[in-house]
């Protein structure tokens, strides 16, 4: 089937849709990076991308925005200004509105808010004659969404569908049972015309695959700065809570790197749990030492000699500094559950993509527009793909049987 793609971000619902069969006939967003984003993940011609490849960053991310770099896709930047007419048929409209005033973390001004942009749909659907309505709307929205306004809000969004022809069904999809280590619940509502086969269409519950039911994370009294506080940092081997758009506060999320005890030396003497057998050496020291480490910055442990600088103390309760090949220094505390010292590092956005589900691939056309900080709150706003892939092949399926 085709379909819409509205409040895009970067096109996970579409990804998803599509590796289900579907096709996108257009997209609706107003974010310039989010839009710059999705036009070199699914739209770029090999040969604009190399001509863009030749300009500086700056230069490429306002080019790449020019109508030509669509290929002739159907785009609309601004919602409220969208006429019926103006909208291209389709047979789903997939929709993801700004979350914000449904969000537990908001200030819970629920429709009157941004999520009130829902609203545009639903105006755009009176807009429309009726043979020409999707068949489909797939609406994903935070579970606050559930109790905003004591659950009026959502009561009212049911209402709107169903007094616009729709039929609805919902369910609450967390992705850590699609597929990727994130406990992201979500609520999508399918609305289906129900002038277009009545209302025994059943597409939830969606079964997925088994996973933790725990978030397992570690904490950890780290050094920011020259002074402490507790980080609260996730196993690597874990799952990790719902991504957010890292937009500063110390919201970022973080994981740890294991070093091995038996390669730490300090001055050709080794430590044992952090304590110098020889006293008169002392761990290499350096001012504003970050404690957070990217994972591109991460090399393989090596036994490397660090240089006296201090007459500090080296024990656990400080913790020490490790040099990770020649020229990368990193602070490690000691964590009696793996038996070792650990790094605390942010996760990087090449990782933050992945656990939405996209893949290198797709990443890397983000990051040819994109700096880290966009690519960081496009993957916190981003559907993650195989549920949404979940959804649009349930969605298949029933096509194939009518």
């Amino acid at each position: 089937m085709k379909f819409l793609d509205y409040f895009s971000g970067i096109g996970g619902g579409r990804h998803g849709l599509e590796l289900a069969g579907h096709e996108c006939v257009g997209f609706c967003e107003a974010d310039k990076y989010a839009i710059a984003s999705y036009i070199s993940m699914y739209l770029l011609t090999d040969e604009q991308r190399e001509y863009l490849a030749t300009l500086p960053l700056r230069q490429r991310q306002k080019e790449i925005l020019k109508d030509k770099y669509r290929n002739g896709e159907w785009f609309c930047n601004d919602i409220t200004k969208l006429k019926g007419i103006d909208v291209p048929q389709a047979d789903i409209w997939c929709f993801g509105a700004p979350c914000q005033s449904f969000s537990v973390a908001g200030r819970r001004a629920g429709l009157e808010g941004q999520s009130g942009l829902v609203g545009e749909i639903f105006r755009i659907l009176r807009e429309t004659a009726e043979d020409n309505r999707p068949e489909w709307l797939i609406y994903e929205n935070v579970k606050g969404m559930f109790s905003s306004n004591k659950g009026f809000d959502y009561f009212a969004i049911l209402a709107e569908m169903d007094e616009l022809g729709y039929d609805c069904q919902w369910d609450t999809l967390n992705s850590k049972y699609f597929g990727v280590p994130q406990n992201r619940e979500r609520v999508y509502t399918l609305g289906h015309l129900r002038t277009r086969g009545g209302s025994a269409v059943k597409i939830f519950p969606l079964e997925g695959t088994d996973a933790e039911g725990s978030v397992p994370r570690i904490n950890i009294l780290a050094h920011y700065d020259g002074y402490r506080r507790n980080t609260q940092t996730f196993d690597p081997d874990g799952i990790t809570e719902a991504l957010s758009t890292c937009q500063g506060g110390g919201r970022e999320h973080h994981t740890i790197v294991k070093i091995d005890p038996d390669i730490i030396v300090v001055g050709h003497t080794r430590l044992y749990k952090g304590v110098a057998k020889n006293d008169k050496e002392r761990i290499f020291d350096i001012n504003g030492v970050s404690s957070t480490m990217r994972a591109s910055d991460y090399k393989e442990p090596q036994k490397v000699a660090i240089p006296v600088s201090h007459d500090s103390a080296v024990n656990k309760e400080d913790g020490i500094y490790v040099a990770l090949g020649n020229d990368l220094i990193v602070y490690a505390v000691w964590y009696e559950k793996y038996n070792c010292y650990v790094a605390i590092r942010k996760l990087t956005p090449r990782e933050c993509f992945r656990l939405q589900g996209f893949s290198d691939d797709l990443y890397e056309r983000a990051e040819f527009v994109n700096s880290d900080t966009q690519l960081y709150k496009q993957s916190g706003n981003a559907i993650t793909v195989p549920v949404a892939y979940e959804v649009g092949k349930r969605l298949k399926e029933n096509e194939s049987k009518n």
